[in-house]
């Protein structure tokens, strides 16, 4: 799949993995537990964790292993597992070197129009996923979309992941999965980062994972082509984003149920 990978996929897919590049070993496990559950479902995955989290609530938080050391143990994995991956870019000059092993770019929401950092996206020709701003409006995506399109690229990704309401918290309206569909571009559900409370615990961000299935099924039944899961053996023991992760022990099961409202959305 990761040789050259489709723009738009005939079925949904995910896109899963720890917040953070916590250790090989657990980032392994994870990698490899969702090759088998892609395997047995049928379901297309993509590996996603950062080599850097450049955003924290707290400089003192826990950032990641940084570029080198991210990008090898990403290659490892990819090497390993056969699954394609995606990882995220906050600086124009990391997309080149981060395409040398990335199948699919993603764009931080804090960074979402942020005009170079797009372009050079654009340049490496691998899909570009956009995660829309939580300070953004569905209509206002337009404006990411185009500024690659101006470069002559179109392998576009626009990824839902809340929007802010009010401080420390976030709500999604769903009817931006519909409203994104108009650029042409596959639209992707983030489920676990739209549960997230932005620095809901002071020096770092909490969460309500409890609501991760309840909002996944309401993005498939309005359909969405993708869902986007933290995933976490121990989501309580994570270094990054535990609160709003989801178990990998329960992944599988929460993807049948995705799988089977996808099944019902697209009957006949």
């Amino acid at each position: 799949m990761h040789t050259n990978m489709p723009l738009i996929l005939n079925q949904p897919f995910l896109i899963a993995g720890p917040c953070v590049l916590e250790s090989l070993d657990t980032s392994m496990t994870v990698a490899l537990e969702l090759q088998t559950i892609s395997q047995d479902l049928g379901l297309p995955i993509i590996f996603k964790s950062s080599y850097d989290k450049a955003n924290r609530t707290s400089g003192e938080s826990f950032r990641g292993p940084g570029l080198d050391q991210g990008l090898d143990w990403l290659a490892q994995i990819k090497s390993r597992t056969g699954l394609p991956i995606i990882t995220d870019i906050h600086e124009p000059h990391q997309a080149a070197i981060v395409a040398q092993v990335a199948d699919v770019l993603q764009i931080p929401a804090f960074l979402c129009r942020q005009t170079n950092l797009l372009l050079e996206a654009a340049q490496t020709g691998k899909i570009v996923n956009i995660k829309k701003g939580q300070f953004m409006a569905p209509w206002d995506m337009r404006g990411p979309v185009e500024k690659i399109r101006s470069a002559g690229f179109d392998r576009i990704w626009l990824t839902e992941r809340g929007s802010m309401f009010g401080y420390n918290n976030l709500v999604v309206d769903f009817r931006s999965l519909i409203l994104m569909k108009e650029f042409g571009c596959p639209i992707i559900f983030d489920a676990t980062h739209s549960v997230q409370l932005p620095g809901g615990q002071g020096s770092s961000s909490g969460g309500q994972r409890e609501f991760v299935p309840h909002l996944a099924r309401a993005a498939v039944a309005c359909g969405c082509q993708g869902i986007f899961m933290e995933i976490h053996p121990d989501p309580d023991q994570a270094l990054c984003d535990g609160p709003n992760s989801w178990p990998l022990a329960k992944t599988r099961a929460l993807l049948a149920e995705l799988l089977a409202i996808w099944s019902i959305t697209h009957a006949g």
